[in-house]
C-alpha cells in the first residue's frame, strides 16, 4: 500500500519530489520497526503502543523533537490515507501524542546595533543610499514583512496622519503609524527617486536601481549587507529587523494587542514569544547584577 500512497503523494497532492522522498523513507523506516521489533508485516494489526515505543526509540537514538514530528507526521498522513482507501477501520495515531518542540528564541539586533545601522555614514549620498536607508528604516520602524514592504505604494502612505497601510497575509489591511524621522527619511527618499527617474510613474515605493519594483533576493541582499556591518549575528535577514522592533517595543512595555496588530498576528500567542526575549535579557542582568548570583 505504501506505493500507492507515494502515488497519491504525487499525482493528486502534487507534492514535491523532495517531499515524498521524505515520506516514503520515514514510513519505510517505521514498518521495518515494527516488522523487527513485533514481527507484524500487516499494516491493520499495528497499534498506538507500537507507535509510541517507536518514537521513544528515535528520541534514544538522538533525534530531534522536530525531525521526530516531521516522522510523525508523515505517518499519520499515511494512516489517514489507509483510513480513507478502507485498509485499516481505525487511525492508531489518533491516541499517540508527539514530542513537544521547543520555541526558539527569535534572533535581533540590539537597540545600540540599530543606531549604528541607521547612521548615515553607511549610506552613500545619492539615490542608491537613499533607497538602502529607507528599506532598512521601514523594516525596522514598522516591523511590516519583506513582501509588504515590496509591494507599498505612494498612496498606502498618508503623511498628514502619520500612518501608512499595509495589505498583509491572507489580504488583512492594517494601519501602522510612523515615526517623525522616518517620515522625514522618506520624505528625502521619495524627493530623491522622482528625480532621479524623472517623468516616471512609479507603482511601488521603493523600487531597484532601474526604477523597477523590488523581489524579494533583492531585499534579503540589502538587509543582509548592511547588519554584517554592524552585528555578529548568523541571521541577517529582513525578519531579523521584524523580530528586533517588536521585542525593543516589548521591553519598553507597549502593550501586546498594539504589538499584535502593528505586526498583523492572527493571534495574540505569535506575539508573545518577544516577550521571552526580554524575560532571557532581564535573566541575564540578574544574574550579572545580583550580588548572591556571583
Amino acid at each position: 500500500m505504501l506505493k500507492s500512497f507515494i502515488s497519491y503523494l504525487t499525482h493528486e497532492k502534487r507534492y514535491s519530489l523532495h517531499t515524498i522522498m521524505s515520506y516514503e523513507n520515514d514510513i519505510s523506516q517505521f514498518l521495518n520497526y515494527t516488522e523487527e521489533k513485533y514481527s507484524v508485516f500487516d499494516i491493520g494489526l499495528i497499534n498506538h503502543q507500537m507507535i509510541r515505543s517507536w518514537l521513544v526509540y528515535l528520541m534514544q537514538s538522538g533525534l530531534s523533537a522536530k525531525s521526530i514530528n516531521r516522522k510523525f507526521s508523515a505517518l499519520r498522513s499515511y494512516f489517514l490515507f489507509l483510513l480513507r482507501e478502507g485498509i485499516v477501520v481505525k487511525n492508531p495515531t489518533k491516541k499517540v501524542i508527539p514530542p513537544k518542540i521547543g520555541k526558539r528564541l527569535p534572533s535581533i539586533v540590539q537597540k545600540n546595533e540599530i543606531d549604528r545601522l541607521l547612521d548615515d555614514l553607511f549610506f552613500s549620498d545619492d539615490f542608491r543610499g537613499y533607497r538602502d536607508k529607507i528599506i532598512l528604516t521601514i523594516l525596522y520602524n514598522t516591523g511590516i514583512r519583506k513582501s509588504e514592504l515590496i509591494n507599498l505604494s505612494d498612496r498606502d502612505i498618508d503623511f498628514y496622519s502619520k500612518v501608512i497601510k499595509v495589505l498583509g497575509k491572507g489580504n488583512k489591511e492594517r494601519i501602522i503609524p510612523m515615526t517623525d524621522d522616518m517620515i522625514k527619511e522618506l520624505k528625502k527618499y521619495i524627493f530623491t527617486r522622482n528625480r532621479f527617474f524623472e517623468k516616471q510613474e512609479f507603482k511601488n515605493t521603493v523600487v531597484t536601481n532601474k526604477g523597477n519594483k523590488m523581489y524579494p533576493k533583492f531585499v534579503y541582499s540589502v538587509v543582509t549587507k548592511y547588519l554584517s556591518m554592524v552585528t555578529s549575528s548568523k541571521n541577517r535577514g529582513p525578519h531579523v529587523l521584524r523580530h528586533s522592533i517588536a521585542t525593543h517595543l516589548a521591553d519598553e512595555d507597549v502593550d501586546l494587542n498594539a504589538i499584535k496588530t502593528m505586526l498583523g498576528h492572527a493571534n495574540l500567542s505569535a506575539t508573545q514569544i518577544y516577550t521571552h526575549n526580554s524575560i532571557e535579557k532581564l535573566k541575564k542582568t540578574y544574574l550579572k547584577a545580583h550580588p548572591k548570583a556571583k
